[in-house]
């Protein structure tokens, strides 16, 4: 892919991932809604259980934290997490949501798919948990990495998948996210453009993941009468 195929992905207002990437099972939601992880205290890593009881009250913990209280509407379960539905009251005047209430749908993982206790989701090099569903394939860990991808959160560039590779080496299954960052460097100046490659490595004896992000590739465009057009290579 040219620098100029990736500019115009990166300026597309409509693009975010490729064609085939994971699509959630909540996104064909009408409405306006949440969804998010429970966390342990510190809010570091997503908690896992494989009972639902102990889901749910987790869940009910952290939904008396929040500031938009939802009230319990009903629960859902696949192989990789339990799911509580809640219906959010909100105020009339929030212009955003389309009525007074919206569903939150708040997931616990299943310890028997991925345990993610110890991982630091702001960093992103190093530990990323433990798969623990068997058997691992190169697939299992394209559909953790692409899922988590959602939850993903990049300042002060804006980043896009704008391709997506896997493979196994060695003792290990991995996937690659590339990535497209742009970051503004002000009035009268292109964006800078960092294409990254960010690979998770799941070794297959144990299960752990190892995530290790990297440029791999600088430019600098910008959007001249509505058309991306590259700027001199970044230093």
């Amino acid at each position: 892919m040219s620098s100029l195929e990736i500019a115009e992905l990166v300026y597309d207002p409509e693009y975010r991932v490729p064609a085939d990437f994971y699509r959630d099972e909540r996104a064909n939601t009408q409405e306006s809604y949440t969804l998010h992880h429970v966390k342990d205290q510190s809010n570091s890593y997503e908690l896992c259980s494989d009972d639902f009881a102990e889901a749910l009250s987790w869940e009910a913990a952290d939904n008396d934290t929040r500031s938009i209280q939802g009230v319990l509407a009903g629960s859902y379960e696949n192989s990789r997490y339990f799911e509580i539905v809640r219906d959010l009251a909100y105020p009339g005047d929030i212009g955003n949501v389309p009525g007074t209430t919206s569903p939150g749908f708040s997931r616990v993982f299943k310890c028997s798919y991925v345990d993610r206790t110890g991982v630091d989701r702001h960093l992103r090099d190093g530990y990323a948990g433990r798969m623990t569903i068997r058997p691992l394939t190169v697939e299992a860990t394209q559909e953790l990495v692409q899922y988590l991808w959602q939850f993903a959160f990049f300042w002060p560039g804006q980043a896009k998948v704008v391709a997506t590779r896997s493979g196994a080496t060695g003792a290990a299954d991995w996937h690659s996210l590339w990535l497209a960052i742009r970051t503004g460097q002000g009035a009268g100046r292109c964006d800078r453009i960092d294409v990254v490659e960010w690979r998770f490595a799941t070794e297959r004896n144990s299960g752990e993941i190892i995530k290790k992000f990297e440029i791999v590739l600088s430019f600098e465009a910008q959007l001249s009468n509505g058309n991306p057009q590259i700027c001199d290579i970044a230093s």
